[in-house]
C-alpha cells in the first residue's frame, strides 16, 4: 500500500474517531490492505455501535450496531457484529466463507445477508481485496455483543430505526 494510501485510511480512521490498527496493519500487508478497504468502504457505518448518533463507540469498533433499518416489506434488519467473537459475530466462519458472504450476499447457514448489505458493490472487487477485507476482519479483537433480529414485518423492534422508503413514496404516505 502507497503511504499516501495508508496516512489517507490513518486520516479518515481517525476523523471518524475510531482507533486504527496500524500496529497490526503495519505487519501484514494485506491485514493493511483490508482496513483500508474496510476503512474507505464505510463498514464502520452500519456495524459500529454509537456512529450512527455522532459518536462512534471505538472500544467496539465493527461489533454490531445499535439502529435498525426498516425495509418496508422486509423487515428491520441491524448492522451485525463482524468482529471475529466466536459466539456473537463472525469468529466461526473460514476467510472463504466471508469472502463469499461480502461478495454473494450468502452466509455459511445459507441464509441471504439483509438487503441493506451492498454485497452487490463488493462483488466487484478483486479476489485479492475481497481476501484482504477478510484477512482485516479477521485480525480484529473479538467483541462479544449480540446484536438483535433481523425482524420480521410487524415485530417490535427494541433499537432506534431508519425507515427505507420505496421509491417514489414520501414520508407522508408512509406515516398514514
Amino acid at each position: 500500500m502507497s503511504r499516501l494510501s495508508f496516512g489517507f485510511a490513518l486520516f479518515a480512521t481517525s476523523a471518524l474517531g475510531l482507533q486504527p490498527l496500524a500496529a497490526v496493519a503495519a505487519d501484514d500487508p494485506e491485514v493493511a490492505r483490508g482496513e483500508y478497504l474496510v476503512t474507505i468502504g464505510g463498514c464502520n457505518d452500519c456495524h459500529t455501535p454509537g456512529y450512527f448518533f455522532g459518536k462512534p463507540d471505538s472500544s467496539r469498533f465493527l461489533g454490531g450496531s445499535d439502529v435498525g433499518f426498516e425495509i418496508p416489506g422486509e423487515g428491520v434488519f441491524i448492522g451485525r457484529n463482524i468482529t471475529p467473537d466466536k459466539e456473537t459475530g463472525i469468529g466461526s466462519w473460514t476467510r472463504e466463507q466471508i469472502v463469499t458472504a461480502i461478495q454473494t450476499g450468502q452466509r455459511p447457514d445459507g441464509r441471504m445477508l439483509a438487503p441493506i448489505m451492498p454485497w452487490h458493490a463488493f462483488a466487484q472487487l478483486k479476489k485479492e481485496d475481497a481476501d484482504a477485507i477478510a484477512a482485516f476482519l479477521q485480525s480484529l479483537e473479538p467483541v462479544s455483543h449480540q446484536v438483535p433480529g433481523p425482524f420480521k414485518p410487524g415485530e417490535k423492534v427494541p433499537t432506534f430505526m431508519f425507515r427505507i422508503l420505496p421509491p417514489g413514496e414520501t414520508a407522508a404516505a408512509a406515516s398514514r
